[in-house]
């Protein structure tokens, strides 16, 4: 990432500040938030020294580090002792693990190089849980409770047409499983799953980027949290690649 972030400091004529947080599983989460959030906040007390204005701070992360950023987003907006947000930018983030079976998941399970099955190993490294992939996929991990809460923030009736139109077909409800959701609590918490931020934060949230790729499965994460945001006046910016896959930048 060292190029990249170079490249953006060159093109952007910024300071670029590259978090080296401590990774899963040798450190179980939510170390990587904790780290990311330390580190933001020291640079919001701290941007002076460096020649920034505290009030043009940007946070950037991609793939899980768009997750992590989305969290530090909401993690900020009841901080009134430190300067505002001036906006986010979440590039191909990993949002919620409660609808495994989104349109973007169907179409590109087998696309390289995050298939659907290798999203969820990965996700449950990082939360240190040992659950059936089958399971999970069916949604059994999701209690009656949490179903209907949610299905207000994910569903695919939220996915505008033209993005099903490459294959898509409604998923069957399948029941609980009360050990599996209780195994899974965690992957629920808006530190894993921003998406599920209360309606409180979400409408505190800076000025957001978010950029999706036609071939990525997290695809329409990235267009929930996109609805999510402008429902509460929040402007975004939305960049949609459609040749993209997960890793294009």
């Amino acid at each position: 990432y060292e190029r990249t972030c170079h490249y953006f400091c060159r093109k952007t004529n910024s300071v670029v500040v590259c978090v080296g947080y401590r990774l899963a599983p040798e450190h179980p989460f939510p170390a990587q938030f904790e780290d990311c959030l330390t580190a933001a906040i020291h640079f919001l007390r701290t941007a002076q020294d460096h020649g920034v204005d505290p009030s043009r701070i940007v946070i950037c992360g991609d793939s899980s580090g768009g997750t992590l950023t989305a969290a530090v987003a909401q993690a900020l907006v009841n901080r009134r002792d430190l300067p505002k947000l001036r906006a986010q930018i979440l590039i191909y983030p990993f949002l919620q693990c409660v609808d495994l079976n989104l349109p973007s998941y169907q179409q590109n399970e087998r696309v390289p190089i995050l298939l659907k099955e290798r999203t969820l190993v990965l996700g449950l490294k990082y939360v240190n849980k040992d659950l059936c992939l089958e399971e999970l996929f069916k949604g059994c991990h999701v209690s009656e409770d949490r179903r209907l809460k949610y299905q207000k923030w994910v569903s695919p009736d939220y996915i505008p047409h033209e993005f099903k139109t490459r294959g898509y077909k409604p998923s069957p409800t399948y029941p609980p499983s009360k050990h599996i959701c209780e195994v899974a609590e965690s992957t629920f918490d808006p530190v894993f799953s921003p998406l599920l931020a209360e309606d409180s934060v979400i409408a505190q949230l800076p000025e957001t980027f978010i950029l999706t790729c036609e071939f990525d499965v997290l695809r329409d994460d990235g267009l929930l949290y996109k609805k999510r945001l402008e429902d509460h006046g929040i402007k975004v910016t939305w960049c949609h690649l459609q040749e993209g896959f997960h890793g294009t930048v």
